[in-house]
């Protein structure tokens, strides 16, 4: 018996990658899987197909569901795909992304569209289904609802990243787009996370992430995918019904708790009237008089 049995999860672009490893790992707490990936070829659609098989051969139970994440329509009947074949719908799992990287002032309209509609509209897809759906249950029941979201952001929306301006403010979004959903279906029971992995994927298969997350010749592999599934698992299962609306960045042997933003400091000016232009430097002159622009945000520190 599994923490997860008889639950259902959806998980998006599950056929490789991070998406592979929390397949995997849930069908292996008892969860029946659906396994999402765009598709549209064989050489697509293989890695997903092999993803169930696994699950199946394991005793669990999983099927393919081939198609675009942000697609309203197409998402719309994955979910009821989902509710038909297995009656029930438990855990929203928006990994599904790309890159197509460039600096802001190279980036074209295109680049920026193509990153924000897959990885944004395509968690907005997922979310919002899955949120209405809970929702209604909640409703009808009147009872808590067994719901759990788990969105997939990134370091960047913290740090930025010089290079993938597009991707930055997707995943900035991602975390906006949980937190406010959080808020929204606590009410119902329903838990809203999000994860920020560093692990060795298609996406981070290239440049320097590609050197700095190469598999080890021996030891412990501290960017393989594997190590992000557990915390996954562990915020979907029914022990983390309590914790929701938080970010954690996982990699390696390290979770890390993100503290929500917090107001540093007031300034409040002296005397009638608005603020001046020579009054705030000189207020705040001395706040910012040794601070450094920020050149580079992400880093890996040892651990």
């Amino acid at each position: 018996m599994g923490d997860l049995d008889g639950k259902v999860a959806i998980i998006t672009g599950a056929g490789n990658g991070l998406g592979r490893e929390h397949a995997l790992y849930l069908g292996g707490m008892g969860a029946r899987v659906v396994v999402n990936e765009l598709g549209g070829s064989p050489e697509r659609e293989a890695p997903a197909n092999a993803v169930v098989e696994e699950i199946k051969a394991a005793g669990g139970e999983a099927y393919t569901h081939f198609g675009d994440c942000a697609d309203w329509n197409g998402t719309q009947e994955m979910f009821d795909k989902a509710l038909k074949t297995y009656g029930d719908v438990n855990i929203m799992i928006n990994n599904a992304g790309f890159l197509n990287d460039g600096m802001i002032f190279n980036m074209d309209e295109a680049q920026f569209d193509s990153v924000v509609r897959v990885h944004l509209k395509g968690h907005f897809c997922g979310i919002q289904h899955a949120a209405k759906y809970w929702r209604e249950k909640g409703k009808a029941s009147g009872e808590p609802v067994y719901g759990r979201l788990i969105s997939t952001a990134s370091e960047a929306f913290l740090f930025g990243s010089a290079g993938q301006p597009n991707y930055a403010a997707a995943k900035a979004g991602i975390v906006a787009l949980t937190m406010a959903t959080a808020q929204s279906l606590i009410k119902y029971g329903v838990t809203a996370n999000v994860i920020c992995p560093r692990a060795r994927t298609d996406m981070t298969a290239g440049g320097i992430t590609g050197k700095m997350f190469a598999k080890p010749e021996e030891g412990f592999d501290l960017f393989g995918p594997q190590n992000v599934a557990p915390l996954v698992g562990y915020l979907v299962s029914p022990a983390a019904a309590n914790v929701s609306g938080e970010v954690f960045i996982v990699w390696g042997k390290r979770v890390t708790v993100v503290e929500r933003p917090k107001i540093d400091q007031h300034i409040d000016k002296a005397g009638d009237g608005m603020w001046t232009q020579k009054e705030l430097q000189d207020a705040l002159g001395a706040r910012f008089e040794k601070s450094t622009p920020v050149k580079d945000g992400f880093s890996v520190p040892p651990q």
